[in-house]
């Protein structure tokens, strides 16, 4: 078998709601649920560090379908080895765009 060297800058969270369409079949919104304590630990986990403007202070989801068709959520890691390494390359390009998105 062959090793998955792949690094990801998110954290699968879990399943979320079906996508909602319209009657044309655009998509008009998705849902998730979080427990308190989730809620929580993304807060005290996944929070991006404040600047001195005060901006940042953000946690970041992400809805998508999974390659089976089941409607996901993640969450951005700002600790990361992924993020780390890509905010290491924007330093050293000069970029000051914070997050992949």
């Amino acid at each position: 078998m062959s090793e998955q060297n792949k690094k990801y800058e998110s954290v699968l969270v879990g399943w979320a709601d079906d996508p909602i369409y319209n009657e044309s079949g655009n998509l008009m919104g998705w849902k998730f649920r979080l427990k308190d304590n989730e809620l929580k630990d993304c807060i005290d986990q996944y929070t991006t560090e404040r600047d001195s403007e005060g901006k940042g202070g953000n946690v970041r989801f992400t809805l998508f379908m999974s390659k089976s068709g089941k409607a996901c959520l993640s969450v951005w890691d700002p600790n990361s080895e992924a993020a780390q390494e890509r905010r290491n390359e924007k330093t050293k390009t000069g970029s000051t765009e914070e997050v992949p998105f």
